[in-house]
């Protein structure tokens, strides 16, 4: 696939116009957004309008993602950004002048929610489709998204390309169709150092694992359990070079907690159930190794076991 005349008209596209900048106003949802206009210097929530004069801002609220957003460490950014893509290019690239580094932000018609309330799946889709896209680039694995360069700044070359809002869907059938997309074993790989939207799935995916285990540690004492999942997420969290907000992590941990205590069957069933559960599948794998006639008292043992069960549930 070789140059055009159109990628090097797109290429050339660096004017930022008033409307441009009201489009951003639009895009970009956070009220009061971590901004700094010198990171080692530290960033620091502002009011809206003067985050907006910063020449680094929160990219998204906490509680959503509609912004997905890529660094380009390459002094070719702009194009690699742009280049072949037709009718998913992104909305706006924000470049370095001097050393042509930049992040590509592609704008969701829907947002990911990152709640308590949020659904898992869109969230790791979202992730998924983050990597597809750095992928594309060959963009910073290590860049979080939490800070992106203002496009409104007059310090950054704003370049603007499309107004169109994508899917996730459409986003992963383009990113699919070149080899983009990384495989569906990434995110079990990528959890041992995740960045971005990844920080969230991989604490949500441990903790939860975790903590089925840590009920039976808690059976009638749904504090006790809350406390312990609570300190368990914010452990994990703490771990990453660049954690989540507080409040995120809180989230997850709430998320985790609300499921174990309205849904899980092991909760609800209680002590006396896992207990006999416990018995029942010790039996059943001594089972395995016996002789046929201690075979046959096991099998006694499991049916009563069973029977035990039953009248547990009643």
């Amino acid at each position: 696939m070789g140059p055009s005349w159109w990628h090097v008209r797109l290429a050339l596209m660096t004017t930022k116009t008033t409307k441009q900048d009201a489009d951003w106003e639009q895009l970009w949802l956070p009220r009061r957004p971590l901004a700094s206009d010198d990171l080692q210097a530290g960033i620091y929530r502002e009011s809206r309008p003067k985050a907006l004069t910063r020449r680094y801002i929160e990219a998204n609220p906490r509680a959503m993602s509609n912004l997905l957003v890529v660094d380009i460490d390459h002094d070719d950014a702009r194009l690699r950004a742009i280049w072949d893509r037709h009718d998913w290019l992104p909305n706006a690239v924000v470049e370095n002048p001097e050393n042509g580094h930049a992040h590509a932000v592609w704008a969701l018609a829907e947002a990911v929610t990152r709640t308590e309330y949020a659904h898992r799946k869109p969230l790791a889709y979202a992730s998924a489709v983050t990597e597809g896209l750095r992928r594309s680039v060959d963009g910073d694995q290590a860049y979080s998204g939490l800070i992106t360069k203002n496009p409104t700044h007059e310090g950054w070359n704003a370049s603007w390309y499309t107004d169109k809002l994508y899917s996730l869907r459409e986003l992963d059938e383009r990113l699919s169709t070149y080899g983009f997309m990384p495989p569906p074993g990434w995110a079990r790989t990528r959890r041992k150092n995740p960045v971005g939207l990844g920080r969230n799935c991989s604490i949500f995916e441990t903790a939860r694992t975790w903590a089925y285990r840590e009920v039976r540690h808690h059976f009638g004492n749904s504090s006790g359990l809350w406390q312990a999942i609570s300190a368990h997420v914010h452990h994990l969290n703490a771990e990453f070079s660049d954690p989540l907000p507080r409040s995120e992590a809180h989230h997850i941990a709430v998320s985790i907690h609300r499921w174990i205590i309205t849904q899980s069957r092991m909760w609800l069933d209680g002590a006396a159930v896992y207990e006999a559960n416990f018995i029942a599948m010790q039996s059943a794998r001594g089972r395995k190794g016996g002789t046929k006639s201690g075979q046959v008292r096991r099998g006694d043992k499991f049916d009563h076991v069973q029977a035990v069960l039953k009248e547990l549930r009643k």
